[in-house]
This record gives structure tokens, C-alpha cells and sequence, in this order.
């Protein structure tokens, strides 16, 4: 099934959501953009449709880690005082030089180990959590460990933590309705399915 099917299912999952919660109607819209996000999140693994395109445009996200490295070196020559000056040329120069390493295939899990430092630095569970979800995506084989039931409840883990961050009730519902449509959606059972999803990972390998 493509993004946008999921995209559409997520969106009913969020709307169910809010409606079962008795949401108010800009909480509602809120809920339904849970279930639209949590409907293409499985999708990260390898060779998924959302991870395709984030990394389609590997040369334009190249080019803006090393204007991003080049913006730090000159602020840091311009504003810096001593140490500071030459760790944010140091940074600077990290950063163009880990760009032109970064091979197309690795953007998801740099992005995965930006949000896992970038969730300790903050102190948000939510994201840190976001951040190793997208890491093991990025490492396992399509339909697997992200359309599992232990894909689902990982994931359920991480809109409990951003539920209590934003303060907005029905986000844990919301989304995990709307990662749960996405396993369904793929299902052998359905007729335009060609593979199932190995929802019992890691017990069977079986899909179903």
C-alpha cells in the first residue's frame, strides 16, 4: 500500500480517536495529525516508502550540512572569544567533513543519532526514545521489526512520553490507532497485498 493510502487510514485512525475521547475540535486536528505521522512511521525501515524519501535528496542535504558548517565557522570567527572560537571552528569543520562521508544509506541513521543526543541534551524521553526507534528502523529489513506488534508497543512508549511532554490528551491513543492501521493496511489478507507483516516478531516469522 502506498503513503498516501496510509496517510488517509492514519488520518481515520486519529479522527476515531478523537471522537471516542470527545476532543475538542482544535485537539481533534491535532489527534489526526498524530494518526497521519504514526500511519507512515513503520515505513522508516529499509527500503520503506518513508524512508525513501527522505533520503532522495542525499546532495541537497549534503550541500546544507556544509553550508550549516560553514555558518558555524564564520560565526564563531566573527563573535567567538578564545576556546569558544576554535570549538565552533572545530564544529564547523566536523560538521562539512562528516557530510561528505555521510553516504545516502547512513542519513536516516545520523538523523536517528541526532534525535537521541538531541533527546538527552533536552531531557526529553520522547525523543531519545524517537531517536534509537529510528536507528534500529534504519538498520532492519522492510516489514519487519517496525510492523510488529513490538514495533507498535515500542512506538506506544514513545507517544506516552510525548503525551505527557505536550500535555495533550489522546496523542498516545491517536497515534498508536494510527501506527496499528498501518499493519493492518499491509496484511496478506488483503487482496492487493502480495506480503504480509511479521506481526509476532520476534517468536514467528511468519507473515500474516
Amino acid at each position: 500500500m502506498n503513503g498516501t493510502a496510509h496517510m488517509v487510514i492514519g488520518a481515520g485512525a486519529g479522527l476515531l480517536a478523537s471522537q471516542y475521547l470527545q476532543a475538542a475540535p482544535e485537539e481533534t486536528l491535532l489527534l489526526i495529525g498524530a494518526g497521519v505521522v504514526s500511519g507512515l512511521i513503520p515505513d522508516l525501515d529499509v527500503d520503506g516508502k518513508l524512508r525513501n524519501t527522505f533520503t532522495s535528496s542525499h546532495k541537497f542535504l549534503m550541500s546544507l550540512a556544509q553550508l550549516i558548517g560553514i555558518a558555524v565557522i564564520v560565526y564563531s570567527w566573527w563573535a567567538g572569544t578564545d576556546a569558544e572560537m576554535w570549538r565552533g571552528i572545530a564544529a564547523g569543520l566536523a560538521i562539512m567533513l562528516v557530510s561528505v562521508f555521510i553516504k545516502k544509506r547512513h542519513l536516516l541513521t545520523v538523523a536517528g543519532t541526532g534525535a537521541l543526543t538531541g533527546g538527552l541534551f533536552l531531557d526529553e524521553n520522547w525523543l531519545w526514545l524517537f531517536g534509537i526507534y529510528i536507528i534500529i528502523a534504519s538498520l532492519v529489513s522492510h516489514r519487519s521489526y517496525t510492523h510488529s506488534l513490538l514495533g507498535l508497543a515500542f512506538y506506544a512508549i514513545i507517544l506516552y512520553y510525548l503525551q505527557i511532554s505536550i500535555a495533550i490528551k489522546g496523542i498516545l491513543l491517536a497515534g498508536a490507532a494510527g501506527y496499528m492501521s498501518h499493519l493492518v493496511a499491509d496484511m496478506k489478507w488483503l487482496p492487493f497485498n502480495k506480503r504480509g507483516v511479521k506481526l509476532f516478531l520476534p517468536f514467528s516469522r511468519k507473515e500474516i
